[in-house]
């Protein structure tokens, strides 16, 4: 059966997130039904990391096994067609080797986090990003990010209800960017590592935006990464400015 990479872009407020479930929408689920209107049977596709509920992506990675050999650029065509009317599109497909897989050959996951400090409530761009009403401190919250930076184990930024087998992972990156936006500004939180731990992402910003905000100093960052409980964790911030940016391998399939 030939395998095909899918490169994915959702918006995931109306999904209870990537992984198929019974009784709620799913991104999963959607794509898996597109299959089937393809090729009339049960389908399993894999991902390289299962969003939760209200997040979204712009470079989701996953693959599925088909029958028929399909020009990747007509299954794309047709998987969008059928997907519709769901904010759920294929950017990108291409036929792989049988033993690719989306999650364990990937290397580095990108999430990008939009937190916007504006009085006025969003309406363009509501659900999009996270609004707070006060002003930010962003050099305060980089040098609070910067003490993330590396390996570490990140129990107090793991939800209570991670499956990972270890709190331990490396860091890569945490910047961020500032940029103006109409009537505020827009904070831009760039982060990547091989993998993440559940909720690492929002608990990082939620954290930082305390940083922000004076409520905490660079240095308490420090103290609650060390103190090893989730207890010492800033509050989590909500989903909807968070977004699955990008996966690298080793060799990138749509090249």
């Amino acid at each position: 059966m030939p395998r095909y990479a899918l490169l994915v872009e959702y918006h995931g407020a109306p999904f209870a997130g990537w992984q198929r479930q019974n009784d709620q929408p799913s991104v999963q689920g959607a794509i898996e039904a597109a299959l089937a209107q393809l090729e009339p049977r049960a389908h399993t596709i894999a991902a390289a990391g299962r969003t939760d509920a209200g997040v979204h992506a712009t470079g989701q990675v996953a693959h599925c096994d088909l029958e028929k050999d399909w020009d990747p650029f007509r299954l794309s065509e047709a998987l969008n067609f059928h997907l519709k009317p769901a904010p759920v599109a294929i950017v990108a497909c291409a036929q792989v080797a049988d033993d690719w897989h989306a999650r364990f050959d990937a290397v580095e996951r990108r999430y990008l986090f939009r937190l916007m400090s504006r009085r006025a409530p969003l309406t363009f761009e509501a659900g999009q990003m996270w609004r707070v009403n006060h002003p930010l401190d962003a050099a305060a919250m980089q040098a609070g990010a910067d003490q993330l930076l590396g390996q570490h184990d990140f129990t107090t930024f793991r939800s209570s209800i991670c499956q990972a087998k270890s709190p331990v992972k490396t860091l890569d990156e945490l910047r961020i960017e500032v940029l103006p936006h109409d009537h505020g500004t827009e904070y831009r939180f760039h982060v990547r590592a091989r993998s993440f731990l559940h909720n690492q992402v929002r608990s990082f910003v939620g954290t930082l935006e305390r940083v922000g905000a004076g409520a905490w100093t660079p240095e308490d960052v420090g103290a609650a990464l060390a103190a090893k409980d989730r207890a010492a964790c800033g509050p989590v911030c909500p989903p909807q400015g968070l977004y699955l940016a990008g996966v690298t391998y080793p060799e990138n399939p749509f090249s």
